[in-house]
């Protein structure tokens, strides 16, 4: 089973799904963009994520360029089963009805919601 991320891990691995194999430099300045965190912090959670095995660490240069070693799928399918178990008894109805009820789904999304409903009971056009 796959461990859920803490919130800066969480946010380092998005920074390397959407940028690739980055230094921590990169990483941290995309971070910064976001929200002000230092470069030490930054390569300590990065370190850690390396032991935890969610990063692999290139060191065959000078500077080490780090890469997502879980597929951001995985981690979003591991996440979403934990919170459908321990806060909707997993239910899927009741996680998707909360979501929708909150009233901040788009047009746009609601109909690829739809499209994702059809296709799922076959009605595909």
């Amino acid at each position: 089973m796959i461990d859920k991320p803490t919130e800066s891990e969480l946010e380092i691995l998005k920074v390397l799904w959407s940028e690739g194999p980055s230094t921590v430099r990169d990483v941290n300045n995309a971070l910064n963009m976001i929200r002000e965190i230092g470069y030490t912090t930054t390569l300590k959670i990065m370190q850690i994520m390396t032991q935890k095995g969610s990063v692999q660490r290139d060191e065959t240069s000078r500077t080490h360029i780090y890469s997502a070693a879980v597929k951001e799928a995985e981690i979003k399918d591991a996440m979403i089963d934990r919170l459908m178990d321990t806060a909707f008894s997993g239910s899927a109805s009741q996680l998707v009805m909360q979501a929708l009820g909150r009233g901040k789904t788009s047009p746009q999304e609601l109909e690829k919601i739809k499209a994702l409903i059809e296709k799922m009971e076959g009605g595909e056009s």
